[in-house]
């Protein structure tokens, strides 16, 4: 029974002790509900007494005479959001005095592949400008919370200007003044001070600007991965796609949003002196928004009573040619040849762009254009692949005595190796001749990729079944998504492979067997990854390859068929042969790896035995 009462006690001991750690807790989590409790009642009250406190300075303000320095229409703040429109033929802008800034911009001729509505750049609630100034003594805003007055429209024929102006409790004004010319995107934005030294800490002029962009092509994953954040820093161009962010050290000119056809640049004229950015491009998020992005730019105003700060803001399109009259170096925006591919940046830039701006003069049709600028291209190149067509059939005619050779040292590769290179030499054959159009290929590949991707002249328009030559075209919906090749697949794509096999399985034809049975394969094999590579890609880029493809295939044949003498290459084989050789250094060298290969392998039998 004693025991019994022992651990009877001892549990109620330890029963209380946790009952009054619980009531500790509890009674603690209690003050803390009381004390943030107690926070926002005091935030509400603040906010109703500055409410209350603006009100009355309004009603006092109608009171006061001229003479008492504060102009009385411009004292008089509204306290609710007002909407003003500027527009031209171009754009269509909304205002709102809230801020004194813009709240949202219409592309008038651009429609949205995402929901077909008009093209909005920068209006959501996210998008705003701001920097902080002082109201008072010891009392400071933002001013993207401050309601502004004016914001009537003044038309001064070629351009119109819109105005907002704050003025503080004790005097100081602040205008912010827009202007919007015709046939421009570019904004004109002139930040105005009366008391400037009083407004600005130490001159210290801090901007603030958020950014939201939000989907406008169909492909909402292959949008994200083209856009980027583009800066001009320290008189250069540069820019982020993947990374999270960027300080800046040096002077900024510009920094813009951009997506692949339309972007969002705040200018500089006079240069911020440091600043950042930072977005959040998150490519598994499935809603329609690109990235969120903030920006801070810092300046020093000279000390004074007044200051002057211009600003641009462009709302447009990724147009090579506006871009470039725009700001320096902004023209880069539009990726015309990039970082590892810069080498290719000059062929769009000399060659490409204005060769396909030529034809575009001629008719509006652009798939028609593309067709033209391949036939433009093959034939700058004809000379190289002519020649490579011709080693082509100097090795078909080579075909018989390889065949020999292989037979004859079908179990001795490296005598095999020596034996061709001396029959190449010859023959005056270069084995590699015919790899000329491949590698011409490469850079004329990437170099469209680049155009064709960054062209906003392409964007939306039609030809044949696709629909938009700026994006893939669907022949057929799956029910479901296939890695690599999406959930569609793309006609022009299946055509570009399907020539692509064609022209392997013809050459092959035309070359030796080299007895590699991976070779063999290749035919397949190559246009299957192209397959998975193409058909994400736009429908320009694939149309181009399968025109491309389709000469090729006409100019083997008709250089095969008509304009190549075989009889005359094998009586030219055989001439070359009755002269006497010399070899080059690379040939010597060479033939003396494969002798000393040759050598190790007879001595590595040797031991063996």
């Amino acid at each position: 029974m004693g025991s019994l009462d022992r651990n009877t006690v001892i549990g109620f001991i330890i029963l209380a002790v946790l009952l009054f750690f619980y009531l500790f807790l509890a009674s603690k989590n209690s003050r803390e509900l009381q004390v943030i409790k107690q926070r926002e009642l005091d935030s509400l009250a603040q906010v109703q007494r500055v409410y209350d406190s603006l009100r009355k300075l309004a009603e006092d303000t109608m009171m006061l005479s001229p003479v008492e320095g504060i102009d009385t229409a411009a004292a008089v703040m509204p306290l609710t959001e007002e909407f003003t429109y500027l527009e031209n033929d171009l754009v269509k802008i909304r205002f709102t005095n809230k801020g004194g800034q813009p709240a949202g911009v219409e592309l008038k001729h651009f429609i949205s592949s995402y929901d077909s509505s008009v093209v909005k750049l920068s209006a959501s609630d996210f998008d705003k400008f701001s920097y902080p100034i002082n109201t008072g003594a010891n009392q400071a805003a933002q001013v993207s919370e401050l309601y502004f007055s004016g914001g009537e429209v003044v038309d001064n024929g070629n351009a119109q200007t819109i105005s907002y102006t704050y003025t503080t409790p004790s005097g100081e004004k602040i205008v912010h003044r827009f202007t919007l010319e015709e046939g421009k995107y570019l904004i004109g934005w002139d930040i105005q001070m009366e008391g400037a030294d009083k407004l600005l800490s130490q001159g210290n002029f801090n901007l603030i600007w958020q950014n939201r962009a939000i989907q406008h092509e169909k492909d909402l994953k292959y949008e994200k991965q083209m856009s980027t954040i583009s800066y001009y820093e320290d008189n250069d161009f540069d820019y982020i796609q993947s990374k999270s962010g960027r300080t800046f050290e040096k002077q900024i000119g510009w920094v813009g949003v951009a997506q692949q056809f339309f972007n969002t640049t705040l200018i500089a004229p006079n240069g911020f002196t440091a600043g950042n950015v930072s977005w959040n491009k998150n490519m598994d998020d499935t809603s329609n928004i690109i990235a969120n992005v903030t920006a801070n730019f810092q300046t020093t105003v000279p000390v004074g009573a007044t200051a002057n700060i211009p600003l641009k803001i462009y709302y447009g399109p990724n147009d090579y040619a506006i871009l470039k009259e725009t700001a320096p170096e902004m023209d880069k925006i539009v990726n015309l040849g990039r970082d590892m591919y810069a080498f290719v940046r000059p062929i769009n830039k000399y060659i490409v762009r204005p060769i396909f701006n030529f034809f575009s003069g001629f008719t509006g049709q652009m798939g028609i254009v593309i067709a033209l600028l391949t036939i433009f291209i093959r034939l700058l190149t004809s000379p190289l692949v002519y020649s490579s067509y011709l080693s082509g059939a100097r090795m078909k005619a080579l075909r018989p005595e390889l065949e020999k050779l292989r037979e004859k040292y079908a179990s001795d590769q490296q005598q095999l190796g020596m034996e061709q290179m001396k029959l190449y030499r010859e023959a005056g054959v270069n084995p590699l001749g015919g790899c000329v159009p491949a590698l011409l290929q490469i850079p004329i590949f990437f170099a469209l990729y680049s155009f064709f991707n960054s062209n906003i002249d392409l964007r939306g328009q039609s030809f044949l079944w696709a629909d938009d030559l700026s994006s893939y075209d669907v022949i057929l919906k799956l029910p479901f998504y296939f890695w690599g090749l999406g959930d569609h697949l793309s006609l022009f794509t299946i055509l570009a492979a399907g020539t692509s096999m064609m022209i392997s399985l013809y050459n092959m034809n035309m070359t030796p067997d080299s007895g590699n049975p991976a070779l063999k394969y290749m035919p397949y094999i190559f246009p299957v990854i192209l397959l998975f590579i193409f058909n994400s890609l736009p429908s320009a880029l694939t149309w181009y390859y399968t025109v491309s493809n389709l000469i090729t295939l006409i100019l083997q044949f008709i250089i095969q068929n008509y304009i190549i003498d075989h009889e005359k290459i094998l009586a030219k084989i055989e001439e070359n042969r009755k002269k006497p050789k010399t070899k080059s250094k690379w040939q010597e060298r060479l033939e003396e790896i494969q002798r000393q290969q040759q050598a190790m392998q007879e001595a590595s039998k040797g031991k063996k035995k």
